[in-house]
């Protein structure tokens, strides 16, 4: 006797299966200052407040060519005296600079040209990726025993329904 698997049981099976796995997080690109991007006049204050920033992502600094430039610099006293005499990273060609962010921490960014004084820089805090598990210690032993029992359960009740929609025996 033939036996004809269920197509749309089986899919079903597969797609809950797939849904189960993790997915990885892709980096996201941010326009400091969005719409109105890096310019005098903008609240850079509260402008990263609306975001997450996590390891891996992107900033991009929008702005007009010959006017103003993007300074990193290594720290809250630097941000706050709008000093760029010791920058991490100074860009001023183009109309606009892309940087990533590599790390977990605090990163400071000013314009040097003068138009810091009036608020033109920029700290965004950034945390690790969703895709990274945090750094944290080890599970205990009872947490990964029901870890374990977990996986194998769902593990056992995918190849049983597997099984049934094949019409094939399956014991545990």
């Amino acid at each position: 006797m033939a036996v004809t698997p269920n197509l749309p049981l089986l899919l079903l099976a597969t797609s809950l299966l797939l849904a189960a796995a993790p997915l990885p997080s892709a980096a996201e690109k941010f326009v400091v200052g969005d719409k109105k991007n890096w310019a005098p006049n903008v609240n850079y204050t509260t402008w990263p407040d609306q975001y997450h920033f996590h390891v891996g992502d992107w900033l991009q600094f929008n702005y007009a060519k010959g006017m103003y430039d993007v300074v990193q610099v290594a720290n809250q006293t630097a941000y706050d005296k709008c000093d760029p005499s010791n920058p991490l990273v100074s860009y001023d060609r183009g109309r606009g600079f892309v940087f990533q962010l590599n790390y977990t921490g605090r990163y400071y960014f000013i314009c040097s040209r003068g138009y810091c004084w009036s608020g033109m820089k920029v700290t965004v805090l950034v945390e690790d990726s969703p895709a990274q598990p945090p750094h944290a210690a080890a599970p205990s032993p009872n947490a990964a025993a029901r870890h374990g029992v977990v996986s194998w359960a769902v593990a056992a009740a995918a190849a049983s329904l597997c099984a049934a929609v094949l019409g094939l025996p399956f014991a545990v």
